[in-house]
C-alpha cells in the first residue's frame, strides 16, 4: 500500500516501514503520530481512493524516532560593482518518523 499524507504544509508518499523526515513537530520519540491522508492505493494503481480533501476511513500512524538538525544552507546576498556580499546560514530542525501502519 501507498499513502500520501499531508504534514508541515507538505505532502509525503509513504509506505509501511518507510522512514522520513519532516518537519519538527511537538512529539517526544517514541510517541505515535496519526496523519492526515490525502490518497491511499495499491502499488500498481489499480485500486486508488482520492480524497476530498482528505480520507476519513484510512489512518496512516507513524512513530517519532529521533529530532535533529538538517545540512547547513548557505544563502549568499551579492551586489556588484560596490564590493557587498553577504553569507547567511540556516539549519532546518526535522523530525525522522517511521511509518508503521497504513
Amino acid at each position: 500500500m501507498i499513502a500520501v499524507i499531508k504534514t508541515g504544509g507538505k505532502q509525503y508518499k509513504v509506505k509501511e516501514g518507510e522512514v522520513i523526515k519532516i518537519e519538527k513537530i511537538a512529539k517526544e520519540p517514541g510517541e505515535i503520530l496519526e496523519f492526515e491522508v490525502l490518497m491511499v492505493g495499491d502499488e500498481e494503481g489499480k485500486d486508488v481512493k482520492i480524497g476530498t480533501p482528505f480520507l476519513s476511513d484510512v489512518k496512516v500512524t507513524g512513530k517519532v524516532l529521533e529530532h535533529g538538525k538538517d545540512k547547513k544552507v548557505l544563502v549568499t546576498k551579492y551586489k556588484p560593482k560596490v564590493r557587498y556580499t553577504r553569507n547567511v546560514g540556516h539549519r532546518q530542525f526535522y523530525t525522522k518518523v517511521e511509518i508503521q501502519k497504513i
